[in-house]
């Protein structure tokens, strides 16, 4: 599976932060800003993150809601959701596979082969369908991008 704009997304499962197994189709009849990032607790993950959080009631006045999702560990979300005081879901996808339906798992360092999470974000509609990708992320403006496009455009 693969994402297209336009065209609905798969309903996919992962768990929370608090291990609590978390749906997409949970949030049907919700605007939904899911955003892709490599890691918890790292300079550029935490400002995306804050980010998010700062906007967090405007992007509710818009009925929308804001996933992240990593790779990093159920206990490790936790801990960033206590330390930043963030107040939405973060998924676990630690084997990836979310990430790999979505294009976002990418090689990111070719003499190790390393791969990691391209930050990305998506905005579905609320009856599921993509409606807009930002990939290859820059962390600074970009909350205010998606803010902006849904309040555009859905």
């Amino acid at each position: 599976m693969t994402v297209e704009a336009g065209k609905p997304v798969a309903d996919f499962t992962l768990p929370n932060q608090n291990g609590e197994n978390v749906s997409l189709s949970d949030f049907k009849g919700k605007n939904i800003v899911l955003y892709f990032y490599p890691k918890d607790m790292t300079p550029g993950c935490t400002t995306e993150a804050c980010d998010f959080r700062d906007q967090h009631e405007s992007f509710g006045e818009l009925d929308a809601v804001i996933i992240g999702i990593s790779p990093d560990p159920v206990s490790s979300h936790q801990k960033f959701i206590d330390k930043h005081e963030l107040p939405f879901e973060l998924l676990a996808d630690e084997d990836h596979k979310v990430a790999e339906d979505f294009g976002v798992w990418k090689l990111k360092n070719k003499d190790k082969a390393s791969y990691g999470i391209e930050r990305s974000t998506f905005i579905l509609d609320k009856e599921g369908q993509l409606r807009k990708e930002f990939r290859k992320v820059s962390v600074k403006g970009h909350v205010e991008e998606a803010l902006e496009f849904i309040r555009e455009n859905l």
